[in-house]
């Protein structure tokens, strides 16, 4: 049996054995924070059929006669948050795939290259020590803390320091790799947060502190509300910006991260369908 047939095998097996019972052909979820980040997908679909619950965005559709969700998050954290929980309550997707731009932290990436988050964390989460008045401010004395919620199965309070991507997911997206064309493809660490930072020094001291690849404002808020629900998720980025080497901000990493959000959803889909 060949890595692509054990892969299929595997992903048949997790989405038959899903812990929410979800239907056959669960839909899969894809999102995106801005319509830059979601155009493309919804083109990929075939007769996408638009549904706005609240301030959010979804278009139903299919893509190689699959169902799929593409999800006009909105930008930040809260963004995030509701309108994943929105689109499980009424879609009740089988996967989550958030996707989209970030700003690049590691120096060994460029504008164009693609992070798959192994996994994302909330980098605004921070508390202080105790420091008399006069002593100043310093936010390299801040301590991030952990993001509690509770369990569904008995109501346990648990807490996360990070969202590890699904393992399985993970893994297509490494065995995709090889197969972008506009930058490398790493597995690397996200971090969200309703921030955009553009002092060097303190991009560097991100990096160092908490190995982040990239920062963004959705992935770790998706990320939690699929761990609540017990969905599947991988957060894809590709780095539209990094200040480290003076890359601005392009659009067309948007098209070129969605692109590679299609074919890895399609391979996703070949597994689902035992093809």
């Amino acid at each position: 049996m060949t890595l692509l047939q054990r892969f299929c095998v595997a992903l048949c097996a997790l989405f038959s054995s899903h812990s929410m019972a979800t239907p056959t052909r669960a839909p899969i979820l894809l999102q995106g924070a801005m319509d830059v980040e979601v155009d493309t997908l919804v083109q990929a679909l075939k007769a996408p059929k638009q549904t706005t619950l609240g301030s959010w965005t979804f278009w139903q559709g299919t893509l190689d006669g699959y169902p799929v969700i593409v999800s006009r998050t909105e930008i930040g954290m809260a963004n995030a948050a509701a309108s994943t929980t929105l689109a499980i309550e009424k879609f009740q997707p089988g996967f989550i795939i958030n996707q989209g731009t970030s700003g690049g932290h590691d120096p060994a990436l460029h504008r164009g290259d693609i992070v798959l988050g192994k996994y994302s964390f909330n980098m605004g989460s921070y508390r202080s020590d105790l420091h008399p008045k006069g002593q100043g401010i310093d936010p390299k004395r801040w301590h991030n803390f952990d993001v509690t919620m509770r369990l569904r199965q008995d109501g346990k309070l648990v807490e996360h320091k990070r969202f590890d991507a699904d393992p399985k997911l993970l893994a297509l997206g490494q065995q995709l790799a090889s197969a972008y064309r506009h930058g490398k493809v790493v597995t690397g660490v996200i971090g969200s947060a309703d921030e955009w930072n553009r002092e060097v020094d303190r991009i560097e001291w991100l990096h160092q502190t908490y190995q982040t690849s990239a920062e963004e404002m959705e992935t770790a808020a998706a990320a939690l509300v699929a761990k609540a629900y017990e969905i599947p998720f991988i957060g894809i980025r590709v780095l539209s910006n990094t200040d480290l080497h003076g890359e601005e901000f392009e659009p067309q990493t948007a098209i070129h991260c969605q692109q590679f959000v299609i074919e890895y959803t399609k391979k996703l889909i070949a597994g689902l369908e035992g093809k």
